[in-house]
């Protein structure tokens, strides 16, 4: 029998108790009875959770109809029963644990009743009211495993907690803990030296006690190249005539281009989109192609041989700090370089009619522009995002073809669509621009082969 409201010296507490009363636990499944009452929609949603969090749980669905996705799901585990059967108390026998997923109210009141009378504790589907337990919202990475609960308030406020975790906490913290595990158990010593071992060696995940120059290091080097080219250059004028020479006759355009260059790839690091538009837009400006005799082919080829390097170091610098999401990076890549490698393709192949091309280029790139600008100025209050986007291969291989075929997009298209389809703004940023290396690469190849 489960015990009755909480009292204390008899008295019994009507004041309502402030906070998250829940104690969190983590139950063996694998060694429980599970009776699931209900095979709908919902009832497959219930037993998804049981089996994907304990693949192993002895459970019994009762069900007058069952849902032909638990019928295919039960081909793969073999401890799920099913008694196709209208609900009877005798169902709460030999049990120790009770889903309840029918949708019907009256009978899901009377399977509580029914099962506090044998003391078993009981979940029901969408009815806090009713239940002695709820289902978290489950964030798993290995063996390490996070459960998240807001007391039955908001189902989808830990929905999208779980989004954020997901994407937040690295894959590679599960082998940081099988590393743990092997330590552990070469450890001697009595319990507490032990902990303190461990304590020690897991002090720089919380505690990030380093050194001056450890926490500077980065700005260190940067100082320490920029003092190198300075101090060579400035040997090198005064010493070597010819060196002066040919920095005099350097044309004014190219400094230029080595500032715009700079500022076009900063800004395109820190909001991941731009560099095509922003490049293509700079030299159709001074007076370069697309709007020179130089084929649409060979401006879209020098716009990506320079995002190579840049793209690379930046998405480097995303992979340092943990910015990429690898699962996303999977779906993304394939399809956008064989996007790309068909974009640069095709567009190498109209070199007879540039001169119909080039306006095509050109107005595709003031379109973009005025996008990028109107995103940058709006001042709507940003929309709650829905489901994730789904379709991220064809993203990906529409992002590539644009992109290669005419000068610039990727960022404007895909990162866009990933933001706005409710993936996290800092984790898009960082799988795009990684990926952005690899398009980079395999168009300026193709540029180079046709």
């Amino acid at each position: 029998m489960l015990p009755s409201p909480k009292t204390n010296n008899n008295v019994r507490f009507s004041q309502e108790e402030k906070g998250n009363q829940l104690f969190p636990v983590f139950v063996k499944l694998n060694q429980l009875r599970t009776l699931l009452i209900g095979g709908g929609n919902i009832g497959l949603e219930k037993l998804t959770a049981i089996v994907n969090n304990s693949f192993q749980a002895d459970v019994t669905i009762v069900a007058e109809n069952i849902n032909p996705a638990i019928t295919s799901l039960i081909e793969t585990h073999p401890t799920i029963k099913i008694k196709q059967k209208r609900y009877d108390a005798a169902d709460l026998n030999d049990v120790d644990i009770v889903f309840v997923a029918t949708g019907d109210n009256i009978l899901n009141e009377q399977i509580r009743v029914e099962a506090h009378e044998k003391g078993l504790l009981i979940n029901v589907a969408d009815k806090p009211e009713l239940c002695d337990f709820y289902l978290g919202s489950i964030v798993q990475k290995g063996d390490l495993k996070i459960a998240i609960s807001t007391n039955g308030k908001s189902p989808t406020i830990a929905k999208r907690l779980k989004e954020i975790l997901n994407e937040g906490i690295p894959a590679e913290l599960d082998e940081t803990l099988q590393n743990m595990s092997a330590l552990r158990q070469t450890l001697k010593g009595d319990f507490a030296s032990k902990v303190k071992t461990l304590n020690k060696v897991t002090e720089n995940l919380i505690n990030n006690k380093k050194s001056f120059a450890e926490r500077n290091i980065k700005w260190l080097i940067w100082l320490s190249i920029v003092l190198f080219i300075y101090t060579a250059g400035l040997t090198l004028w005064n010493t070597e005539p010819a060196f002066k020479t040919f920095l005099i006759d350097i044309d004014p355009l190219f400094y230029w281009f080595l500032g715009a260059g700079f500022v076009f790839a900063m800004i395109d690091g820190a909001i991941g989109m731009s560099y095509g538009v922003t490049t293509a837009s700079f030299s159709l400006a001074m007076g370069l192609p697309p709007a020179s005799a130089l084929p649409p082919a060979s401006a879209s080829m020098a716009i990506h041989i320079s995002e190579v390097l840049s793209n690379g170091i930046a998405g480097w610098m995303h992979y340092k700090m943990g910015n990429v999401n690898w699962k996303l990076f999977k779906i993304l890549i394939i399809p956008a370089i064989v996007g790309a490698v068909l974009g640069a393709y095709i567009l190498s192949s109209l070199e007879h009619y540039s001169a119909y091309v080039k306006p095509v280029v050109g107005i595709y790139t003031l379109f973009l522009g005025g996008i990028i600008l109107k995103k940058a100025f709006s001042i709507k209050k940003k929309k709650v995002a829905g489901d994730k986007i789904k379709k991220i291969g064809p993203l990906g291989f529409v992002g590539g073809f644009i992109d290669a075929a005419f000068g610039g997009g990727w960022g404007s298209i895909v990162l866009s669509s990933l933001i706005a389809g409710g993936r996290h703004p800092l984790f898009s940023l960082g799988t795009v621009k990684i990926s952005r290396f690899f398009i980079a690469t395999l168009s300026s190849l193709t540029f180079l082969c046709w």
